[in-house]
């Protein structure tokens, strides 16, 4: 019978690496980045936001209010940097208000 090594890892470490290897991080990213939005822009923003999506490292917002979206357009670099700070790595490169 084969000594049993005494390596332990913990459950987070172990799915970490599931994800990452199996190639799992782009759809998890693409959830967590709908809740980083929320997050970081607050329930105003939220509330006449319409889709959030991220696709090729471009984040897609779809807002309701053409005067937000103007408003929001001014401060593009702070968000991007504000999203990738939230999401722990560079994940966006762009920003779409449409």
């Amino acid at each position: 019978m084969a000594k049993r090594e005494n390596d332990s890892f913990s459950i987070k470490d172990l799915l970490g690496t599931y994800i990452k290897e199996g190639s799992l991080n782009k759809g998890f990213q693409k959830i967590h980045i709908d809740e980083a939005w929320g997050k970081m822009m607050g329930p105003g923003v939220v509330s006449y936001t319409q889709e959030v999506k991220l696709q090729n490292k471009t984040l897609i917002v779809r807002l309701s209010s053409s005067a937000l979206r103007e408003q929001l357009s001014y401060g593009k670099e702070k968000i991007i940097r504000m999203i990738n700070e939230e999401m722990g790595e560079e994940v966006v490169k762009k920003l779409m208000l449409v």
